[in-house]
This record gives C-alpha cells, sequence and structure tokens, in this order.
C-alpha cells in the first residue's frame, strides 16, 4: 500500500490547477447544531461531482510519466467516477472505454458517450463490468482507472481541503461522506497537516469503513442504503482504513431516514439538489451522529449532485 502523503495532495493541487472548478465555500443554516456550519459547494464541479479531481491527476500524472498508452484509459463504473475519467480524458485528448453493467441507467450512459467515451456494457452487475475491464485492460494495454482505490485519485481528493482552509483559515471539522474512502484518504491525510479534525460519515446500511476498523483490514460488508449508488463500496480501501487510524480523524453512521431527510433540508433551505451520498455527511450533523461544540467551525463537503430533482419535491 502506497501511504499517501500532504507531498501527493500538494503535487496534486499544482496538476489540476486551471483543470477544475475551485470549490465555493457558504455558510449552512443547520437548525439545532450548536457551531458555525459551512457548506463545500463540491456539488458545482465538472460532471457533478468532486470524482473530477482524482481523475484529471489521475491522468496528468501518467502524462507527466509517459506512461499513458495510447489505448487510452479504461475504468468499470456507471456512476460518478465513470463520468469524471470520461470527461478527464476527453479533456486530455485521451480515448476512454467505460464499462457499465447492461442495466445500467440510460441516462448515464447518455451522459457517458457526451463525454465522448465508448461504452460497453456487460452483466447485471458492477463486478461483471469490472472483470470485463480488467480483461479489456490486459489485452489492450489500456491503462486501468479505479472508482477510489488509487493513491492518485485519493491524492486528487484531497485538494478540496487546502481550497476549504483557503476561505476558511480557522477551519477546525471537516465532514465527509465515505463509500470506498478515497475521499476521506485524500482529505483526511490534508487536513491532519493543518491540524484539522476529520469526520468520516457511512450510511447504517453500508460500513465498509466501520467493518475495516473492527475487522484490522478491509472486508467486504453488504451494501444496502439509499446512498448506495455512489457510497455502496462493498470494500473500503487500505488507505482509508489508515486514514481513519490517525489522530484527529473520528467516524459516524447514519440511518437512511436521516440522510433523505438532510437532503430534504439542503433543498428546503438553501435549493441545493444533492444526490444522497452528499447529504449523508450532513445528516451526522441533523441526525446527532456528530455534535460539534458550542462555536465550532465546520464544514460539510457537499460531494455531488448527480441525482434526481423531481424526488425533492
Amino acid at each position: 500500500m502506497h501511504q499517501l502523503t500532504y507531498g501527493d495532495i500538494k503535487a496534486a493541487g499544482d496538476r489540476i490547477a486551471g483543470r477544475v472548478r475551485p470549490v465555493a465555500v457558504a455558510p449552512l443554516d443547520v437548525p439545532g447544531v450548536g457551531g458555525e456550519v459551512w457548506a463545500a459547494l463540491e456539488l458545482l464541479q465538472h460532471t457533478g461531482s468532486f470524482k473530477a479531481r482524482g481523475a484529471q491527476n489521475f491522468l496528468q500524472a501518467h502524462r507527466e510519466a509517459g506512461t499513458l498508452p495510447d489505448p487510452g484509459v479504461t475504468i468499470a463504473s456507471g456512476g460518478n467516477a465513470g463520468l469524471a475519467c470520461a470527461w478527464a480524458a476527453q479533456q486530455q485528448g485521451v480515448r476512454a472505454t467505460v464499462f457499465v453493467p447492461e442495466n445500467a441507467p440510460a441516462v448515464k450512459v447518455a451522459r457517458l458517450r457526451g463525454y465522448g467515451a465508448e461504452v460497453r456494457q456487460v452483466g447485471r452487475e458492477y463486478a461483471e463490468a469490472l472483470a470485463a475491464c480488467e480483461e479489456y485492460a490486459a489485452a489492450s494495454g489500456a491503462l486501468a482507472a479505479h472508482a477510489y482505490d488509487h493513491p492518485l485519485i485519493a491524492a486528487g481528493a484531497g485538494t478540496l481541503l487546502d481550497e476549504i482552509r483557503r476561505q476558511l483559515p480557522s477551519l477546525e471539522t471537516v465532514v465527509v461522506s465515505v463509500g470506498g474512502g478515497g475521499l476521506f484518504a485524500g482529505v483526511a491525510t490534508a487536513a491532519r497537516e493543518h491540524g484539522v479534525r476529520t469526520v468520516a460519515v457511512e450510511p447504517e446500511g453500508s460500513q465498509a469503513l466501520h467493518a475495516a476498523m473492527a475487522a484490522g483490514r478491509p472486508v467486504d460488508v453488504p451494501v444496502d442504503s439509499v446512498a448506495a449508488d455512489a457510497l455502496g463500496a462493498r470494500r473500503a480501501s487500505a488507505t482509508a482504513l489508515w486514514a481513519a487510524g490517525q489522530d484527529g480523524a473520528s467516524t459516524a453512521l447514519v440511518p437512511d431516514s436521516e440522510i433523505v431527510r438532510a437532503r430534504q433540508l439542503l433543498w428546503d433551505g438553501h435549493r441545493l439538489a444533492v444526490e444522497h451520498a452528499a447529504s449523508t455527511a450532513l445528516a451526522a450533523l441533523t441526525g446527532g451522529a456528530y455534535r460539534p461544540a458550542e462555536g465550532e467551525r465546520v464544514c460539510v463537503v457537499l460531494c455531488g449532485a448527480n441525482t434526481d430533482p423531481s424526488t425533492l419535491g
């Protein structure tokens, strides 16, 4: 395992400068929460999620190293990581081949093709698409990307923290949602450098990081959550597990009912349409799984907006 460092994140920040949208930070009115709460509006990022950062860093680092092959890049993901990979490849003039299950939503397939990717639909589950992607990478020589379990992907995600601190120099706590743990690993590594605590939030029905911490190693878990489309990793990365064991990191679990309520609060109170993965982080505050001290300056990362707004009412 590559032990992620703050130097990796600084290098990522230099690589992706001008290639991604700098995150906007805005105050949040959260009834009943004692701290001073802010939101990092990463839902405004290219492709609608923070994944654009890691995808850009991954491709740019390989370009710099001369390890970007002619067949381009390939990934298995019908979700945010696939969209980010396809977008970053298009931005850099690189071929992208994205594997998705046969039952992937038509709108996502259309968006992938809109970014210029070749889309191959294989099997009924992600695991089957992943196997086909790995087989294609081995046969074609294409560079295999990963949704979250790669140091370049995690380092790209971690660039968020320095951007937030530039706007909130006295930041004390950052709250992030966790699926496979790429965002958490990157943000926690940068946060520790600056003495900022990180709270990692998982749905009760998709707790790969909690299970890994209990077992002392990454293990597979069942996934059953309203946020599973983005936080449905069956196994957390070893890097995320390592980050969770460092000083200044803590974890929280939230029920689906609170995730849904936090998402609606963001829409009703701020007209922010976020996916359930993004409201999972806020749910730790609204549901009391994490209680800030009076006056504590907290920033909640709203990590994505790839959702159906008609479900918000």
